[in-house]
């Protein structure tokens, strides 16, 4: 499945790799996360995903004590119900000084990630679970930031 220098066929790296703009890796001391593939500008669409819409308080509930516990996100008017988002939406760590954010739309069932600041080939791409991309609020869990 590799050229004599070692490169993924181009299928196989399209099946693996099938975006241009990000892809998934190891983050130092916070698991799997998203990455950037190339140098992203402010202001840049970095993802449009689709998400799955879950009912209230009693299917939280059961999501809560699930392993999608945190993966899902507040959703609807009044964030009463929940959704997950696919392709790498519920993928993207949490930071206090994110470099993208992201834009929950109601109306298009999606949550739309954006580059918040120019960000760099390689870098892990962040977003804050709180709401904008400095938002100060406690998440539920202990944060770890990455040293810049």
């Amino acid at each position: 499945m590799t050229d004599g220098a070692g490169e993924l066929d181009t299928e196989l790296r399209e099946a693996i790799f099938p975006s241009d703009l990000v892809y998934l890796s190891s983050s130092r001391n916070r698991g799997r996360g998203v990455f950037a593939r190339r140098d992203l500008m402010a202001g840049e669409l970095i993802e449009a995903c689709p998400v799955i819409v879950l009912g209230g308080v009693d299917e939280q509930e059961l999501l809560d004590r699930t392993r999608l516990f945190n993966y899902y996100f507040a959703w609807g008017e009044h964030q009463d119900l929940a959704a997950v988002a696919l392709g790498y939406g519920s993928l993207y760590n949490h930071s206090y000084h994110a470099n993208a954010d992201h834009i929950c739309d109601v109306l298009r069932g999606e949550i739309r990630i954006c580059a918040h600041r120019a960000i760099q080939q390689d870098e892990e791409i962040t977003i804050n679970y709180g709401g904008r991309p400095d938002c100060p609020d406690p998440v539920w869990f202990d944060v770890v930031e990455e040293e810049g």
